[in-house]
């Protein structure tokens, strides 16, 4: 199972607001880390997404920030920039250090408090409580995540927060040196769609009358589903891949890019008009390269994909009915 703390140089806070249902997780490397991004939803809200560009000056973010609250919810990342700043993290300018906090938010604001939302003080109380422990289901910006919203909240599931790790042992065949490296991942997840494992729906669009699993896809094509049917922007799959291994920000990006298939694989339908589904990808080694090994690489981002997979399950299997809304683990 493991976590994406199991990382070297990863941790990560937690803060939720149980009665409004929504909450941010930060993602804290404060030492640096080298970042890409990968956004394949249609309806994304980011910030700071721009400067993970490899043409684009700065090369290292000190964490990343997952949010509920929709747009609004991006102020949780100046908490986190002030506790960084506070402790001398960030780029150094020459007028003062700037931390570099990229992040992305979930729309939860159909299942809570319309009126509450992440803020400056939510992102700095998870930074004071970062650690080793990732607290899964119910806790930070899975706190308001549902999925299988096609006919609306009345017949959605809710969600959560899940995390994975693995272990990657290869030669590196730029210079034949034995690599031992980590790869984890979390989710945020908050589809549109269902949650599949195999060919088997695990949560989704689900009815409550009868405690049966219903199926998006086909509900999409049989043309049950009208347009003016619930409002659809409700939704939007967060992930954060990481991992030891030496990248530069080109192959970081590809990182991201590759995690993304655990999208495809485990949600359908994925990267619809109505998510903002968006994967970073973190490196934490201190070791600068300029080029990345493309048979590394590309063993780096299967497995960022298969432990991505594994945490999306986790997101749904370890969250617990709230909000009105059933839970998987109380309707297998």
């Amino acid at each position: 199972m493991g976590a994406i703390t199991d990382v070297p140089g990863i941790k990560v806070g937690e803060a939720q607001d149980e009665d409004a249902l929504t909450g941010c997780t930060v993602i804290l490397c404060q030492d640096g880390a080298v970042a890409g991004v990968d956004v394949r939803g249609s309806a994304p809200g980011t910030r700071e997404t721009g400067l993970l560009d490899p043409s684009n000056l700065v090369q290292r973010v000190q964490a990343i920030v997952l949010a509920g609250g929709s747009a609004f919810g991006l102020a949780a990342a100046n908490g986190v920039m002030t506790y960084l700043r506070e402790r001398g993290f960030g780029f150094k300018t020459a007028n003062g250090i700037v931390p570099i906090v990229p992040g992305a938010v979930i729309y939860d604001l159909g299942i809570g408090s319309i009126e509450r939302y992440p803020d400056h003080l939510m992102g700095y109380l998870a930074c004071t409580v970062a650690n080793n422990e990732v607290m899964e289901g119910n806790f930070g910006a899975g706190t308001g995540a549902t999925v299988g919203k096609v006919l609306g909240y009345k017949h959605a599931m809710k969600a959560g927060t899940g995390t994975a790790s693995a272990m990657l042992k290869i030669t590196n065949p730029q210079n034949g040196e034995e690599l031992d490296c980590t790869v984890g991942a979390l989710a945020v997840t908050n589809a549109y769609g269902d949650i599949y494992k195999g060919d088997k729906i695990i949560a989704g669009a689900y009815d409550r009358e009868t405690s049966t699993l219903l199926d998006t896809v086909k509900l999409l094509r049989g043309g049950e589903i009208k347009p003016n049917q619930p409002s659809f922007i409700n939704n939007t799959t967060l992930a954060v891949v990481a991992t030891d291994a030496p990248l530069n920000k080109a192959a970081a990006r590809k990182m991201a890019q590759m995690a993304q298939d655990a999208l495809g694989r485990t949600i359908r339908p994925a990267h619809t008009m109505f998510d903002g589904d968006t994967v970073f990808a973190l490196s934490t080694s201190r070791k600068v390269v300029n080029n990345v090994d493309p048979f590394l690489l590309t063993c780096i981002g299967a497995l960022a994909a298969e432990v991505l997979v594994e945490a999306i399950h986790r997101s749904v299997l370890e969250t617990q009915a709230a909000g009105g809304l059933p839970a998987a683990r109380r309707t297998d």
